[in-house]
């Protein structure tokens, strides 16, 4: 460090009497900011030339700096270099998530999005087969064009009528043949007909209900001859309102059902209780049908108005029974 600083010295000999305007030079080699008092001549120069360093220009291009310690311009270097990494990184990083951030917008990346599925082996080609996935319940259905070929049979209607007048139950009781009458037990006269066979309730506001008719014809006949027995026993009876309430059909599958694998694929719409009621209750939405069906085979369908929809709830059911056949 010596012959550095008599270097430095030897190239500026007439610079000890310039003034001081600069700013001060801080160094490691002049830990003190005031100046060194004047001593004797042999200390005069060395201190003349720490003012000058003290009192240089900010312009230190030609400066000579290697009487520095190398271990500052090492750290100053080693600094530099710390933080250029540090912003190449950030850089580096930033660009990484703006790729990835716009990937999505790419035509390319669309492109191997849209032609992924294309893209990858089917299991004929690749030889493995594809992992199993549990199936959700579906209704097993048949062939639309495919018909049973058989036709429920109606087995009872049960239709209304208003007579239109007030009734004395208890005399049509005592003077009307095949007649009863228990308002203990049921506040209505229960009168039967041979032909057609059916049963008929009188009430005393005038209300009559036919029922155990096997067709629509047969009900409306038997409402007709109730209604007559009653006008001869000297009461105004009218016939109004003659409607069809209910139809009860029944047939016959000839093979046997699951019932239990029935009502858990079709939970929504069937409830079976086999310690309460042997039947599978299946509640059909449309046409609004409700059918009992047993393991033999046999299919009962009720709440029906017309004739059609008793055979259109039963052409509905028949493919879902023969997907639940038993084996044989």
């Amino acid at each position: 460090m010596e012959p550095s600083l008599e270097n430095y010295w030897d190239q500026s000999p007439g610079q000890d009497d310039l003034p001081s305007v600069g700013p001060q030079l801080y160094t490691p080699m002049s830990p003190f900011e005031t100046d060194l008092p004047t001593q004797a001549a042999q200390s005069a120069s060395f201190g003349s030339h720490l003012d000058q360093s003290k009192e240089l220009s900010t312009d230190f291009s030609s400066v000579d700096l290697s009487f520095l310690p190398d271990d500052l311009s090492q750290e100053n270097g080693e600094q530099t270099n710390l933080e250029e990494g540090q912003e190449v990184q950030r850089e580096q990083y930033g660009s990484q998530l703006t790729e990835q951030d716009s990937g999505f917008l790419n035509d390319s990346n669309l492109s191997q999005l849209s032609y992924a599925d294309a893209t990858q082996p089917s299991p004929e080609t690749s030889g493995t087969c594809p992992p199993l996935t549990p199936m959700t319940p579906i209704t097993p259905m048949t062939p639309v064009s495919e018909s049973s070929g058989i036709v429920p049979q109606l087995q009872n209607i049960v239709s209304t009528v208003n007579l239109a007048c007030k009734l004395d139950l208890k005399n049509i009781a005592l003077h009307a043949r095949n007649a009863e009458y228990n308002p203990k037990r049921f506040a209505a006269v229960i009168m039967r007909i041979r032909e057609p066979r059916t049963t008929a309730l009188i009430f005393s506001s005038g209300k009559m209900v036919c029922t155990g008719a096997k067709s629509e014809e047969q009900s409306r006949l038997a409402a007709r001859k109730y209604a007559r027995v009653v006008q001869k026993l000297g009461f105004p009876a009218k016939f109004l309102d003659f409607k069809i309430q209910n139809m009860v059909g029944s047939c016959d599958v000839r093979f046997p059902i699951r019932l239990e694998g029935l009502v858990l694929t079709h939970q929504q719409f069937s409830s079976y209780e086999p310690e309460l009621f042997p039947g599978l209750i299946y509640r059909m939405v449309k046409p609004r049908i409700v059918l009992l069906i047993f393991v033999s085979g046999k299919v009962v369908l009720t709440g029906a108005k017309e004739r059609s929809e008793i055979y259109e709830a039963f052409e509905n059911i028949y493919p879902i029974l023969k997907g639940f056949k038993k084996a044989s």
